[in-house]
């Protein structure tokens, strides 16, 4: 065992690729999602547990147990997985609401926050809604008229992809309102998208692929083609924030890629 864990090791570090230079992270033993915004990091084990990135060590935040959890503008959001229930982390403690279940959620957007069911429908938490909340009341989520199996927002729009591993994108999600401009078709099959604060498109397909969007700015907001970014494993889950690129492999390891 100690031989074939220093061989996927060597691998890691061997991950160079187009200017991205991979190496194991702070070690976290069966990573299997993890979110990153405004210098913080926030990852889930097999089991369900949530830690918190604090210099190179990782701690448990709660004894709950989740399916994924995001942080960003919006603050820190989870689901559980048990029920799919929407959780805000409220001084030092996740506290669970009521209103819709969510599968997934996403708080790297403009204050808002945006989710999609056990049923693929995606919608939307207004910004004063997600601030404002304390944990009384029930969530009131907007329709984004959509199926799709996960979303993820940033500086230019919001990006997700269908039970088909269809690709789609929305250059225009208010977050006062949750209203959003037409969605398009981008070329290409992902089975999740991850959205940095600052605009950076990531996808993993079904094969454990990675790829990155190019050519995003403001002029061009849905970007210009898509490019391979090389790793020696497949991946499962990626975060990205402030130029550093987090990568969770099929088999549970973290990876840390910078420029």
């Amino acid at each position: 065992m100690r031989a074939v864990a220093a061989f996927l090791l060597v691998l890691c570090y061997l991950a160079v690729t187009h200017a991205w230079r991979c190496s194991e992270g702070p070690r976290l033993y069966n990573a299997r999602q993890i979110d990153a915004g405004q210098g913080k990091v926030v990852a889930i084990n097999s089991y369900g547990n949530v830690h918190f990135l604090i210099g190179s060590s990782w701690y448990r935040m709660s004894s709950l147990r989740f399916n994924h959890v995001s942080i960003g503008p919006a603050g820190l959001w989870a689901t559980s997985t048990s029920g799919n229930k929407v959780y805000k982390y409220i001084a030092g403690n996740f506290v669970v609401s009521s209103g819709l279940s969510m599968r997934q959620v996403d708080a790297g957007g403009d204050s808002q926050v945006v989710g999609v069911t056990s049923s693929s429908r995606a919608y939307c938490l207004r910004s004063d809604y997600a601030s404002s909340y304390k944990g009384s009341g029930s969530l009131s989520w907007s329709n984004l008229s959509r199926v799709l199996k996960y979303i993820s927002c940033g500086k230019y729009g919001c990006w997700g992809t269908d039970t088909s591993n269809r690709i789609y994108f929305t250059q225009t999600l208010s977050p006062t309102t949750c209203g959003n401009s037409r969605w398009s078709q981008i070329s290409g099959s992902a089975a999740m998208v991850e959205v940095g604060t600052d605009g950076s498109v990531f996808v993993v397909n079904r094969s454990g692929q990675l790829y990155q969007r190019l050519g995003i700015s403001s002029r061009y907001r849905s970007g210009t083609s898509w490019r391979a970014v090389s790793m020696r494993m497949p991946v499962r889950h990626v975060a990205y924030d402030l130029g550093n690129l987090w990568v969770v492999t099929t088999s549970g390891l973290l990876m840390k890629c910078t420029h």
